[in-house]
């Protein structure tokens, strides 16, 4: 085994980090790989930098991560590692099963979403209940809602630049509608729809925290409530209609189908229905 000894220190992680932003790579990557590399870094303590070591670090993540989450872990060390010209430790990712089927555990579904924009009504969060519509009705990035803006709503298409890419998407006529009249009561004609009362955009966290305060009242399980789950929803109806992976991966804004393909995995108890109905069974 190749042991090449190495250190790991803090400021390779900063200057790999501003490195990734003059690759122009999302904030959200940034920020993930940071993570990531912290965590090493203190899994290492003073103890140098080997291969031993890693495959040491690798075992250690599966004691408490998921398989996927320990392969976006190495993802972020191979990275790091082939930009400090170390291509000796680069560590091999765990072989995962494709999924054949989603969780119904997790995933939401129409009548549930229905239920929660429902619920934003009631409670009278007005905003909230847009956002939610908004968001499942484009298959936006929760962190791309800035983007819809007054000027967007009056044109139907919006702009979208996410990860070096930009991207269009229309907006239906309904949900113009909706906005326009939102707009209308908001008194703002230009700028970002979706605001604090600081006047800032809606960021993840504002949005995360008052769609777990509709759960209760929509009667939805709580895990199965974040806004990503709202794009995976818009996902896998548009595949079912449409039957169309590749226009799909570009309204998400998806670099492959492969990615696309994971948000149109449908559940198993759909599954079982569609086996049901070709009536096979004869006694």
């Amino acid at each position: 085994m190749n042991n090449k000894t190495h250190t790991l220190t803090a400021t390779q992680i900063a200057c790999y980090a501003n490195y990734l932003y003059e690759q122009e790579r999302a904030e959200s990557t940034i920020r993930k790989y940071r993570h990531d590399l912290a965590a090493l870094l203190a899994y290492l303590g003073t103890a140098p930098l080997t291969k031993t070591v890693l495959i040491g670090w690798k075992e250690h993540l599966l004691q408490s991560h998921a398989p996927s989450s320990v392969n976006s872990m190495l993802a972020a060390a191979n990275s790091f590692f082939a930009f400090m010209g170390w291509p000796e430790l680069k560590l091999r990712p765990l072989k995962i099963q494709k999924a054949l089927f989603c969780d119904e555990q997790r995933e939401l579904t129409r009548s549930e979403y229905i239920r929660l924009v429902q619920a934003a009504k009631q409670q009278g969060n007005e905003r909230l209940s847009l956002v939610l519509q908004t968001i499942c009705s484009t298959g936006i990035r929760v962190s791309e809602l800035r983007f819809i803006t007054a000027e967007a709503v009056a044109s139907a298409r919006v702009e979208i630049v996410n990860k070096g890419k930009l991207r269009t998407i229309f907006l239906s006529d309904k949900l113009r509608r909706l906005l326009k009249k939102y707009l209308q009561k908001e008194q703002r004609t230009a700028g970002a729809v979706f605001v604090t009362s600081s006047g800032k955009p809606l960021d993840r966290s504002n949005i995360w925290r008052d769609m777990k305060a509709l759960c209760q009242q929509a009667g939805v399980a709580p895990g199965k409530v974040f806004p990503h789950n709202l794009r995976h929803l818009f996902a896998r109806i548009y595949y079912t209609l449409e039957r169309d992976l590749s226009r799909l991966a570009d309204i998400l804004g998806h670099s492959s189908v492969n990615t696309t393909r994971i948000y149109t995995i449908e559940s198993g108890l759909i599954h079982a229905r569609q086996i049901d109905r070709m009536g096979l069974i004869v006694t």
